[in-house]
This record gives C-alpha cells, sequence and structure tokens, in this order.
C-alpha cells in the first residue's frame, strides 16, 4: 500500500502521480505528453529500471522508485542536477532515518559502506531542455545478489516510510542551502585511490577534488585530471 494523499499533502506544489509498477519511471515520464516541470512519477517496483551508462538497474519491491520532471535554465544548471538530488536524497534519508550518508562520487548514496540508492538525470532536448531526474532507494529490501555491496535505509521500513521518504527528497529538491558544502562533506571519494575506467582505459588514480562542475579531480603519476561523470565510473 502507498499512500498517495500522505505525499501530495506532505510536498505542495508538485504534480505527484503514482503506479504500482512499471519499466522505468523515467521513460514513463519521459513518454507522458501532459507532464510538465514539476511532475513526479512513483512507483513501488521497475522491471527495466536503469543506471548510468546504459547499465540495467535492479529495482524490487521494498524500494522507492521515482522520477521528476525539470526545466532547467541552461545546459550549465542541467549539469548540476544530480550532485543537488544527491545531496537532497542524503538530507531526506538522514532526516527520516536518523542515519548517516555518504556520497560515492558521483550518484551513488551509501549507508555503512553500501549503496543505498542511485540517481540518473536524463537530458530531452526540445523547444525547451527537459530533465527527468530519476532516484532508485532501496528502502527496507536489498536486491537478490548484490547483498555485498548493497544495503537498505532499514532492515524493517516504519509506517509511511516510503511517502516520507518520497516527500523529503521532493522537499530538499527545492534548496535553500548550501548543497556545495553539503556534498564535497558527505563524499568518501576525495582522498582514496580510486580505480577508474574511462572508456577503453583503465588505471588508478588519487582523487583529490570536485571542482565548480562537479568533475572529479584526480593525480596520476602527478598529471591531473578532471574525470566528467559522464565519460568514468569509479571503483573505491
Amino acid at each position: 500500500m502507498f499512500d498517495l494523499d500522505f505525499l501530495r499533502s506532505a510536498a505542495p506544489g508538485y504534480d505527484i502521480r503514482f503506479i504500482d509498477t512499471t519499466a522505468s519511471t523515467n521513460s514513463a515520464l519521459l513518454e507522458a505528453t501532459d507532464a510538465r516541470a514539476g511532475t513526479a512519477l512513483v512507483a513501488l517496483s521497475q522491471s527495466a529500471g536503469r543506471g548510468r551508462m546504459g547499465r540495467s538497474f535492479a529495482s524490487p519491491e521494498g524500494g522507492l522508485y521515482m522520477s521528476l520532471l525539470l526545466e532547467p535554465a541552461s545546459a550549465e544548471d542541467a549539469l548540476l542536477i544530480t550532485p543537488r538530488a544527491a545531496v537532497a536524497v542524503c538530507r531526506a534519508i538522514e532526516a527520516v532515518s536518523g542515519r548517516e550518508t555518504g556520497i560515492k562520487w558521483v550518484n551513488d548514496i551509501l549507508m555503512g559502506g553500501k549503496k543505498v540508492c542511485g540517481i540518473l538525470a536524463e537530458a530531452r532536448a526540445g523547444e525547451r531542455l527537459r530533465v527527468v531526474l530519476g532516484v532508485g532507494v532501496n528502502v527496507s529490501a536489498v536486491p537478490e545478489g548484490l547483498e555485498d555491496t548493497a544495503g537498505a535505509v532499514f532492515e524493517a521500513a516504519p509506517a509511511l516510510a516510503r511517502e516520507r521518504l518520497a516527500a523529503g527528497i521532493l522537499n530538499e529538491l527545492r534548496g535553500g542551502y548550501d548543497f556545495r558544502a553539503e556534498y564535497l562533506r558527505r563524499c568518501v571519494t576525495v582522498g582514496r585511490e580510486v580505480a577508474v575506467t574511462r572508456g577503453a582505459e583503465r588505471f588508478t588514480a588519487r582523487a583529490l577534488d570536485i571542482d565548480e562542475r562537479f568533475r572529479l579531480l584526480v593525480e596520476r603519476g602527478g598529471e591531473i585530471l578532471a574525470l566528467d561523470s559522464g565519460e568514468a565510473t569509479l571503483h573505491i
């Protein structure tokens, strides 16, 4: 069961829609001809969830899968959607669970060193730039076969946990805080040795910092490289 009325009252100003299950909330929202900026779609499971670089994203029941349609003012603003969302998710999870979170650059949310949430922003060009922001949270269930690397926010979710998380994420996305400072404070990548995959190239480097465009600055053999989230993946 999902209390849509509770979510709508807890996150006013959004056009919030609900479906029990769908192939992908991102795809469904992109295909919705009546969706506008501020339209959100929530599902309790996905059959074809996806992550960065075209990878699949396990989306079993017991999770929260939500997409939000945005119309950023510029391409530069669009680049900041994913890190802004990462901070919003962290703040929402911490408020609901009382537990600390971390961010693995650029879009993975960790609790206790395990991934509990993934984020995917997908853009569509047209008369206006439109971006669908997708968030998938393991609320109380860990995808089968991923127990070594994935975790869940709760062992047993309290009442209205998914609704409160969804409302928290939507409300935190409104901003009103220094999201860059909050991102850097939670980022577990900076200062660590990382294994980088960039195209066909694989190498080890030390993560130094994150620049204003949220590229990861790494040092490899005395050379400083700026890694874009669209071209590189990490293991830490």
